[in-house]
């Protein structure tokens, strides 16, 4: 609010001073002036409806919920996550493992072949010997013999090196029962005495890469008199 003062100089004249706020604002209040609704204490809203208190207990009962809905999603995706890693790394593993598994595979038949001309070898070797004893002659027997452990050496030392290196694992499947997880039936006959069906002879070794059955051994198996023929397994 302004201020006017009025004074008489020296000379008689009259002088008007203005004295005005810094910030163009009277320095009082001007009479009737109110407030607005919002900045008076306990006010009713402009439209005249009523305030409702708070609930603070049903409000916290709320937050609680929602915190247990987000903790159990949370919980949820962690163990989704766990098992996917799990999965990834047990994929990657495999594939580790069974990486050379088609080389390895390639090579089985070379083994085979080594198999068969020691099986060879050693049937020729028992006659031979025979023979020998009869005639007196050792030097072709001799020749043999190193033939025949030259071979022998040979297809260990294959073997060895795929078992250490590779993993890889033949089994033995004579007078084992007959597991069509493991052994494909070439041929069966019927045999008494017997409860249920057993391998009699391993024509082809199986082989194992790791815990994995990568070839059945081809088998002949001997059956129960009143039971099925044996199944094959799959190829």
């Amino acid at each position: 609010m302004s201020k006017q003062n009025h004074g008489h100089g020296n000379n008689g004249e009259s002088k008007e001073e203005i004295k005005v706020n810094p910030q163009g604002d009277s320095l009082e209040k001007t009479e009737g002036e109110v407030l607005p609704n919002n900045a008076q204490e306990g006010a009713a809203p402009a439209d005249g409806s009523e305030v409702k208190p708070v609930d603070w207990e049903q409000k916290a009962a709320e937050l609680e919920a929602k915190l247990a809905e987000l903790n159990d999603q949370y919980l949820r995706k962690a163990a989704d996550f766990e098992n996917y890693r799990k999965r990834v790394n047990r994929e990657k593993q495999e594939l580790t493992d069974f990486a050379n598994q088609n080389l390895i595979m390639d090579l089985l038949p070379v083994i085979d072949d080594f198999e068969r001309a020691i099986k060879s070898a050693e049937t020729s070797s028992a006659q031979q010997s025979g023979s020998t004893q009869q005639s007196g002659s050792t030097q072709q027997s001799f020749d043999f013999r190193n033939f025949y452990e030259g071979i022998t050496m040979i297809e260990k030392r294959l073997y060895t090196d795929l078992e250490n290196k590779w993993g890889l694992k033949r089994f033995d499947s004579e007078g084992q029962p007959f597991d069509p997880g493991r052994h494909e039936a070439l041929q069966a006959e019927k045999a008494a005495g017997i409860q249920e069906p057993v391998v009699k002879e391993d024509y082809v070794k199986g082989y194992m890469l790791k815990d994995k059955v990568i070839r059945f051994a081809k088998v002949k198996v001997l059956m129960p008199e009143d039971a099925a023929p044996a199944a094959e397994a799959p190829s």
